[in-house]
């Protein structure tokens, strides 16, 4: 199977599983991430989603042998229909979506990683923009998040020349979070997520919301917004608890509701 999806400790486990071609994305990847995201999304279950990659790499974008195959889907078709739905699921998926990035995110699979609440990386991983090297744009919202994340001259650059930034480069210009040693990446990165699944997740989501409209809100909207949210987080079950556990100095347990 080209994906792997599990139910673990109340997170959702997304690997990519080509490790031969550095998982690098076909139409049955593409269209079964879909289908993980939406069950991470459906299922009260799972918590916090956890998205990485199995072996050397994370991904590294579109296997071009598919675009080149005379019966394979047209490059138009890749981008809407392939990668489009998996960053529009990954934005709006009411839980928090930690993109553990152990090895090289090229291509779309820098920006699928970009376009998760929290990336985290191993510190031999790597990220390129590699669409200028065959002549091509950056897609999978590589031009919207990249400009927000590290500033317009920078991304200008690393598009343009196709520069590999390593994990240690890509956390100090602010592309990512945090970076691990390899030896510790996969139980730092687990950790991260297991915290955020024991969290209010409901909360979260609101977070996520308000976040994600910020983009294109001026601040009197973004006043009012905040106002509505914060009302409706506090009617939570989440928050009643909260406050619980703070006045009998308890930790709370919190549901996602």
């Amino acid at each position: 199977m080209s994906l792997l999806f599990e139910i673990k400790e109340n997170i959702g486990v997304i690997t990519l599983n080509r490790p031969e071609k550095f998982n690098s994305v076909i139409r049955e990847l593409a269209l079964s991430f879909q289908d993980s995201l939406d069950e991470c999304n459906n299922n009260d279950e799972i918590r916090a989603v956890y998205i990485t990659g199995n072996g050397r790499a994370f991904c590294a974008g579109q296997d071009l042998a598919e675009v080149v195959d005379p019966n394979g889907p047209e490059l138009g078709e890749i981008v809407s229909q392939h990668f489009n739905p998996i960053i529009t699921r990954i934005r709006s998926l009411k839980k928090p979506v930690v993109a553990a990035v152990n090895g090289v995110a090229a291509g779309a699979g820098a920006n699928i990683a970009l376009a998760c609440d929290i990336v985290v990386a191993a510190e031999s991983a790597s990220f390129i923009q590699a669409f200028s090297k065959i002549g091509l744009i950056p897609d999978s919202a590589g031009t919207y998040f990249l400009p927000r994340l590290i500033g317009m001259q920078k991304a200008s650059a690393l598009i343009m020349l196709g520069d590999k930034v390593t994990a240690t480069e890509a956390e100090r210009m602010n592309m990512i979070y945090k970076v691990f040693p390899d030896d510790e990446f996969a139980a730092a990165s687990w950790a991260m997520a297991k915290q955020l699944a024991a969290m209010p997740t409901l909360a979260l989501a609101l977070s996520k919301q308000a976040l994600n409209e910020s983009y294109h809100n001026a601040l009197p909207q973004q006043l009012m917004l905040e106002d509505t949210l914060q009302r409706k987080a506090g009617e939570s079950f989440d928050y009643n608890e909260g406050v619980q556990a703070f006045l009998e100095k308890r930790k709370p347990e919190f549901k996602g509701r």
